[in-house]
């Protein structure tokens, strides 16, 4: 067991209390504290930890660690102060489990739209080849065949670094994890000496945390920031924020791209609605994930393939049998030539990039409709963009619910509505159940067209007034054919 010094020092100083206290456990949440365990005293968006010091010793905290000591200090606990509690919680975490991200490659990425994907064929990419690694993404965590799922696009740095822990056991040698803006912003990776990082693009989303669009860049660029010097920063040149997120990085820098020259160029030299073919660097191979959006996913997969020790040639064969990502421009053949197509897609940007490209690959006789919805409790700005988007591109658009969460779904709706000119509103339709709003794009799709249910990919839940009750596009788009 490790003791209160061992875990906070160098980096805080005990005002109160022993060093060589034994901690079992820590926490940064009051409410799950153990006895004899430390609780880290964390400023939060929504809550200050530092509010929450005397529950935690009620609960029978024995150490605390803080930015400021509280004014009347228990006399039987242990304060340990620190400049940034947020820092000191990741390095707690990463010495409590013996810092196993040190004996790990750790790969992660960033970026608003292919952060799943990228991470996950890279897992699937070196699980192929016959290494033993791991994964972290926002489909769940994977220790080699064992699959645990997540609640967070990144975890909190106590899970995060037990994951880490569990990966050694497991004998993995890589981890492939998406970063997330609040994950670099809260600090839940400060400290993981990362074997390099991938920046995919950035659009508008999760302003409803970070407020404007600059601090969302920020944040990703912080990232890049904290990248240590051996490592490799691999970013997309296309998109014009690339270039921004490597501008202090100690970082060996790498880049990729379809338009730009760049160190990985890729090139798609067919398309077609169960696959392409890609050309990397002069290999081309048939891969099975579709479109523009993946022509790029699939380049920075294949970049940080070689970056990481793989061959090219190799990298690029073993890609080629790798399958779609669940969720991600999934295709569903349904009888009657009809195509389902089941896709993450919840940001402006995104969607557009999905719609576009089916309205691409789809028959000439077909036509597109797409199933779409807002969540709620996150950035309303982007709803009345996302209407717009649907209603523009799609020959028919139902808006429905995502995740309403507080909201009324039928105010959610009529935001994402209130962005449809009135040249395109007879082509919408507002059905509040999702359920009835897939069953309804079927009944109106014929041979040829392609149903597009975006918004929710890999998600099996919905989240409706605190409760999480059980959703899956996919299996809800084949019952609605059966019927």
């Amino acid at each position: 067991m490790k003791t209160l010094a061992e875990l906070t020092m160098p980096g805080g100083e005990i005002v109160r209390g022993e060093g060589t206290t034994p901690v079992p456990d820590f926490t940064a949440d009051s409410r799950s504290v153990v006895e004899g365990g430390l609780f880290v005293a964390v400023r939060g968006a929504g809550a200050d930890g530092h509010d929450f010091i005397a529950h935690a010793i009620q609960q029978g905290a024995q150490s605390v660690v803080c930015e400021r000591l509280p004014d009347n200090p228990a006399p039987h606990v242990n304060f340990v102060v620190v400049k940034d509690t947020s820092k000191a919680l990741a390095t707690i975490a990463s010495k409590f489990f013996d810092e196993p991200a040190r004996k790990l490659n750790v790969v992660g990425v960033t970026g608003t739209n292919g952060k799943t994907t990228t991470a996950s064929l890279l897992y699937e990419l070196f699980a192929r080849k016959g290494e033993k690694c791991g994964l972290i993404s926002t489909v769940g965590s994977r220790i080699g065949n064992v699959e645990i799922p997540a609640s967070l696009t990144t975890p909190d740095p106590k899970t995060l670094h037990e994951r880490f822990a569990q990966m050694l056991r497991a004998g993995a040698k890589w981890c492939f994890m998406e970063v997330s803006s609040h994950a670099a912003v809260q600090n839940r990776v400060y400290g993981v000496p990362f074997y390099g990082g991938i920046f995919t693009n950035i659009t508008r989303d999760h302003l409803d945390y970070h407020k404007t669009f600059a601090n969302y860049i920020k944040a990703k660029k912080k990232f890049f920031d904290e990248l240590p010097p051996s490592a490799f920063a691999l970013v997309n040149i296309d998109d014009k924020n690339g270039r921004v997120m490597t501008q202090n990085t100690s970082a060996r820098i790498r880049t990729f791209a379809l338009q730009t020259p760049a160190d990985y160029k890729g090139k798609v030299v067919e398309m077609r609605i169960d696959g392409m073919l890609l050309d990397f660097n002069g290999i081309e191979a048939w891969h099975r994930p579709t479109g523009r959006f993946n022509g790029y996913n699939l380049t920075g997969i294949l970049g940080a393939a070689v970056e990481c020790g793989m061959e090219a040639c190799e990298a690029v064969l073993t890609a080629s049998a790798l399958p779609p990502v669940r969720g991600r421009l999934e295709v569903i053949a349904l009888p009657g030539d009809v195509f389902g197509v089941v896709d993450y897609a919840h940001t402006p940007d995104a969607l557009r990039s999905v719609i576009e490209t089916l309205n691409e690959l789809r028959p000439d006789h077909g036509r597109l409709i797409t199933v779409a919805g807002c969540g709620g409790e996150r950035d309303a700005g982007k709803r009345p963009l996302m209407g717009e988007v649907a209603a523009q591109l799609s020959d028919l658009a139902l808006f429905t619910s995502d995740n309403p969460r507080g909201e009324n779904p039928e105010a959610i709706i009529e935001q994402m509505y209130a962005g449809v000119s009135a040249s395109r509103r007879a082509v919408v339709e507002k059905i509040t159940d999702r359920r009835t709003a897939i069953a309804r794009a079927l009944e109106i799709a014929r041979a040829g067209d392609v149903v597009l249910v975006a918004g929710k990919g890999h998600e099996t839940y919905q989240e409706i007034h605190g409760k999480r009750l059980p959703f899956d596009d996919k299996t809800e788009l084949l019952k609605a054919f059966a019927r």
